[in-house]
């Protein structure tokens, strides 16, 4: 049951909607439609035989279109596009709700002796399409895989499913063992932890928790043909290659996780912050750089541009940075003091008392860089988050916000820094256009187009935390270079059928060509 519950830690707090269903809470706002499929053009169909086996292993089976529609729907705006065209993006396939492992594994194997396709989904907050069906088949529902199995005290390590939404896993750990993940990344009550591990994903405080991956201390996975396996359970290791790390990431293609072992770490109970203004975006990337080359780690470390200092702060003629940090007060201190030190150089404080408190009450609603902008049928708004040397980031900055703005229709691109690191950052840029509704899906490859031509150029990670998908698929082979022979030689080794997730990440299908959007 849906419920309103409170969560109470130093920088998130206050009422969260617990279990929440996700993108299937404006499937009453949004009719299904009766159109055709916008991301589906030749669906594998599940022959009725091959149903009753899936019936007599799983929780439940459905076939009709609108709990397919509902059930597969997710938050990327290349599906939305569709949706609002009364053409939903995967309409046909079939959904099977698994609670346990055996039952994932039960299915698997039924699946890929028949050759059909099957694409693991839980939360679909993903901005991606990586949980879409586009070649049918099945959808393997893993929210009924919902508990957490164990907890260490000694070593802080929590055993975890992989349908656990991350709001229920957060209040749980914080009430019944007094820890934490440290991990809230802004879809933190609509998705789940097997989704953050499968997308690689990245909470707001990650330079002080780390990002997923570096949180895994283990991972159960079942493999296309039914087997099963544990990755990883050391703090470290060598013993070969780092085989947890081949799950973390792959999006279902190579695996469907079913549980997974995480570091979490005490609850905090004591928090600071300090915010300062930059002539810049460059100059507040230099302070940054800064800051995490002295040593410092504070939990956030957030640049704004403009654009998006004036949207979210009220503030739009600087460049603002916002630094925060909690845990243990000795520690939290020394950082804001690093902090305070170098970002003294550049100018003053600002009001960093009203700027967190703004940033606490606001830093969860979706799509807050939009307004301002026009919101008629042909608006299309998007993020593109990716990684890259502090050496190249500045400029990086100025040519993707260059390249989106040059694609006609665009009405604006900013950006702010997000997650930071002592080699480099995550900049997340924030795009919008305004263009006739029939040409909303052509402007917005284009844009993606021209951003990640600057990205490729510049040899940068083409995502930082929300993965690929079928939206960044067209470009890995491009960004990984020969390194994407291995990736398809694993894929290959570990589904010989082809049957997961196919379509994602710009893997080769037996199954068809993924669409392009």
């Amino acid at each position: 049951m849906i419920s309103r519950q409170t969560i109470t830690h130093p920088f998130n707090r206050g009422e969260y909607t617990v279990g929440a269903p996700s993108p299937a809470g404006w499937a009453k706002r949004t009719p299904v439609g009766d159109g055709p499929a916008a991301l589906q053009s030749a669906p594998v169909a599940v022959p009725d035989a091959v149903v009753e086996q899936l019936r007599s292993v799983a929780k439940a089976v459905h076939t009709g279109r609108e709990e397919v529609v509902t059930r597969t729907r997710d938050w990327w705006a290349g599906s939305m596009i569709g949706e609002t065209d009364g053409r939903p993006a995967t309409p046909d396939a079939v959904v099977v709700e698994a609670t346990e492992a055996d039952q994932v594994a039960a299915v698997l194997r039924i699946c890929d002796a028949a050759g059909i396709p099957v694409t693991a989904s839980a939360g679909r907050s993903n901005v991606t399409g990586a949980a879409l069906p586009v070649f049918g088949g099945v959808v393997l529902d893993l929210c009924g895989l919902d508990s957490i199995l164990s907890f260490d005290p000694e070593s802080n390590v929590v055993e975890v499913e992989a349908g656990v939404f991350g709001d229920v896993f957060e209040k749980e750990l914080q009430e019944t063992y007094g820890v934490t993940t440290g991990h809230w990344p802004s879809a933190f009550a609509l998705s789940t932890v097997g989704g953050w591990v499968a997308c690689r994903g990245a909470g707001q405080l990650s330079t002080r928790y780390g990002k997923i991956e570096d949180m895994v201390v283990g991972v159960d996975v079942v493999h296309a043909d039914g087997t099963r396996a544990s990755y990883g359970d050391y703090p470290r290791a060598a013993v070969g290659p780092d085989l947890r790390q081949l799950f973390v990431g792959s999006e279902g293609t190579l695996g469907v996780i079913v549980a997974v072992r995480l570091r979490v770490h005490p609850l905090p109970e004591y928090a600071k912050a300090l915010a300062f203004g930059f002539d810049t975006f460059a100059q507040g990337l230099q302070a940054c750089r800064r800051i995490l080359q002295r040593g410092a780690t504070p939990a956030v470390l957030r640049l704004y541009d403009t654009l998006e200092s004036g949207v979210h702060f009220g503030q739009p003629d600087t460049n603002l940075l916002l630094i925060a940090d909690e845990g243990d007060p000795v520690l939290v201190d020394a950082a804001l003091e690093v902090s305070r030190e170098v970002c003294e150089a550049y100018g003053p404080e600002l009001d960093s008392e009203a700027v967190f408190a703004r940033w606490l009450d606001e830093r969860m609603l979706v799509g807050k860089s939009s307004e301002g902008f026009s919101h008629g049928p042909g608006f299309v708004a998007d993020t593109l988050e990716m990684a890259a040397s502090w050496r190249d980031l500045p400029v990086v900055y100025d040519e993707v916000v260059a390249a989106i703005q040059s694609v006609p229709g665009t009405l604006a691109a900013s950006a702010h820094q997000s997650h930071a690191y002592t080699d480099g950052a995550c900049v997340y840029f924030s795009l919008r256009g305004e263009v006739d509704p029939a040409e909303r899906r052509a402007w917005y490859r284009a844009v993606w187009d021209a951003a990640n031509a600057v990205l490729l150029r510049h040899g940068a990670a083409l995502s930082h935390h929300h993965g690929c998908g079928l939206l960044r698929g067209p470009y890995l082979a491009d960004a990984l270079g020969a390194g994407f022979a291995t990736f398809t030689a694993v894929k290959e080794a570990l589904d010989p059928n082809g049957i997961l997730n196919p379509g994602k990440l710009g893997l080769p299908s037996r199954f068809g060509t993924a669409p392009l959007t």
